[in-house]
Order: C-alpha cells, then structure tokens, then sequence
C-alpha cells in the first residue's frame, strides 16, 4: 500500500511541475507573438553566408547619389581598360584633383560593343554582351563623387559589332546580304531597330543605378566611313535619316527622362554639325538633335576637319580659328527661342594628328571656346595620358 501512496505522490508532483512547464511555454509563445506583431518580425538565425547576400541586396537597393551637374563642365575621357586598372585610374584621378578639371567620361559601352561592368541587368544579360572590365564601377563612382567629380557614362550607340553579330537581323547590310563593315571593320546595328533601341535604355537605365551622373550617347547616327555604295538599311529602308534618328532620341528622353531621379542625358555629334544645314548623309541636324538631349557635344577635333576648311590647307594646325569659328555658328544656331546655347559642350582634342598638340594648342582650343561665348569642354585623348601644362592647377 506505501509503494502505491508513494507513486500516486509521485504523479501529483509531475502533474504540478507539467502544469507549471506549459504555462511557461504559453507566456514565451505569448511573448514572442506580442513582439513580432509590435516590433516587426521576430528575430531569427542566419547563416553569414545568407547575411552576406542580404547585405548585398540591400545595399543594392540603397537610394544611389548623383551630383548636380557642374557649372561649367571641364571633363576629360578615360576607357574602361584604365577605369578597371586602379594604378592607372589612380593616377588620372589625382590629376583631376589638382587641375581645373572636375568630372571623368568614362566608357560604359565602347567601339566594341561590350558592356564593360556587371550591371545585373536581365535585358543586357540575356544579349551577353557584358565584358568585365571594371569590376568595382559603383565603388570607384563612390570615389569620384567623394572628391566632388562628376561621372559621366560614355554609351557608344549603332556601332555595335557585338550585337550586330548576335543579331544579324537587324544589323546593316551589304546588298548581298552578308554584315556590312566600315573601313576598320566595325559593323553597325540599323537605327531603325527597336529592339536594339530597348537594349540601349537598359544600358542606360544600368548606368544611372551604377551611379553615373550623366549618361553621354557617342555614335547616334548612321554610318559613313565605308563602302557607302553598297550599304543596305534593312529596317530604316529609305526612311528620312533625320527622322529615324528623332524618332530614337524621342524615345530614348521618353524612357530615360520621365523616369523619377533621372540623369541627364547627353548626345555626341559630328563637328560640322555646327555649321553644316544637311544632316551630313549621317542623319544629325544640330537644332533637331539638341531637342532631346540636355546637352550636346560636337566633336570639333580641328584634325577632322577636310583640307580647305574656312580657306585652311591643314585645319589641325588653326585649333583656335577652327573651334571659334565652329562653335560660334553653333552659339548662333542654338539662341532661337526654342534652345539654349548653354546646352553645348564640345569636345577637344589632346592627341596628335595632323599637327602636334602640345599645351599652347590645347590651351587654344580652350581659349576659342570661351571666346565663343562657352565654358563647359571635354577632352579626348584615347591613350589617356593627357598633356600636364595644358590644365589650370586648382
């Protein structure tokens, strides 16, 4: 009878303590709803593998910061091959720095046709078209912004072999069908493909995420260094060259400037441009082109000009004759109430060809524009060495 006293004690204890352990359950289940409902979702473990991938994305997701665009713009190229080599890059940046410089074209999308940085984007990832050439994009436009330079992306448009091959149908043709090539061997995408149209805007739309200031739109027009004899538009067909190209820069402002937090966005153009009425058989008409775009930027290198240009036997060796005259006209052209002046940023160059440009011709060039009545220029050098003495010191 003990043994049985002694087991049904035993049993009234575990039912105490069994009764006492579920009320505690239910306060911590209790207590864990309560906090997940006031203070958002409960906390949980998660793996530092895991953690690194949600730090990614929300740094990902982070509002990018642009800078305002300077007044005025003093902006010199550098390829991706140098933005992805940090010495390099380092070096070019230093010089900005200490110079009256204060913003970097640097190439997005160039001559080739690659991408030149991981834009996670699936339009462009789905064309392939990206090249790795710059690994850290956002950090170095992190930089930039850091010592108060303004990024501005350089988007080279239909010269594109890369995709004119992937994408044979609507590439520029020879009349025998086969790609056709200009004098380098580049091919170009007709301009009148909208497929291709919807590529460049997420080009674009990656480049302003990356962090870019200022997308900068080079080769918006039909080709012209080449057999012009046997060149086929398949898609533009014998469209208004001028019309194709408005119909693109309608779209691309659409796309890219009603979006909120936009960039402002910039066209590339041929230096006579500014002083030709045609559109060159190229299709860009100076008046037309500064419609879309916030800027524009003739390319007034005075070694492209033809021999006999304003009565010169070699315009290279005038840059201050070729420029003033050049962007004068263009001054002119652009004061009707329907444009601004203030929209035009030419290029100059800092390379030789056809006359050595040393610090005195750079320093001319730059003394036409100013004497045009402008203030903002950028700056080509394709070995991106540029000539020291040709730049204020700040």
């Amino acid at each position: 009878m003990e043994f049985y006293k002694k087991i049904l004690k035993n049993t009234e204890e575990y039912k105490k303590y069994f009764a006492i352990g579920a009320l505690l359950l239910v306060f911590i289940f209790s207590l864990n709803l309560f906090l997940s409902t006031k203070l958002g979702n409960p906390i949980e473990y998660v793996s530092s593998k895991a953690a690194s991938s949600t730090s990614q994305n929300e740094k990902q997701a982070a509002k990018v910061n642009h800078l305002k665009t300077p007044k005025p713009v003093r902006g010199i190229y550098m390829t991706s091959w140098v933005a992805g080599t940090p010495k390099w890059r380092a070096e070019l940046v230093d010089f900005v720095k200490k110079t009256e410089i204060n913003s970097i074209v640097i190439d997005v999308k160039d001559y080739s046709g690659r991408v030149s940085f991981d834009t996670e984007n699936k339009k462009i990832k789905e064309v392939g078209s990206e090249e790795i050439r710059v690994r850290d994009m956002a950090e170095f436009i992190e930089e930039l912004h850091g010592n108060g330079i303004y990024a501005i992306a350089r988007i080279s448009v239909f010269q594109d072999p890369f995709y004119s091959k992937e994408y044979p149908q609507s590439a520029v043709k020879r009349k025998n069908g086969a790609i056709w090539k200009d004098r380098k061997g580049l091919s170009y995408v007709d301009p009148s493909a909208r497929d291709f149209w919807d590529y460049i805007a997420e080009v674009g739309r990656a480049s302003s995420r990356a962090g870019f200031d200022e997308l900068n739109f080079d080769y918006i027009r039909f080709p012209s260094d080449g057999n012009m004899t046997d060149v086929v538009f398949p898609l533009s067909n014998e469209k208004s060259k001028a019309d194709v190209l408005d119909e693109f820069f309608n779209y691309l402002e659409r796309e890219l400037k009603s979006e909120k937090d936009s960039v402002p966005i910039s066209a590339d153009v041929f230096g006579m441009t500014t002083t030709n009425a045609d559109d060159l058989g190229i299709g860009q008409v100076l008046e037309r082109v500064a419609e879309y775009f916030d800027y524009v930027s003739p390319m007034v290198y005075p070694s492209h000009y033809p021999p006999t240009f304003i009565g010169f036997k070699n315009p290279a060796d005038h840059p201050y004759e070729v420029i003033n005259h050049s962007m004068s006209a263009a001054v002119l052209r652009l004061s009707a109430p329907t444009s601004t002046p203030e929209k035009l940023r030419p290029w100059l160059q800092d390379f030789d060809l056809g006359a050595t440009y040393d610090a005195t011709m750079i320093r001319e060039e730059k003394k036409a524009v100013y004497d045009s009545g402008l203030d903002s220029w950028l700056i080509w050098d394709p070995s991106n060495k540029y000539t020291r003495g040709a730049y204020d010191l700040e």
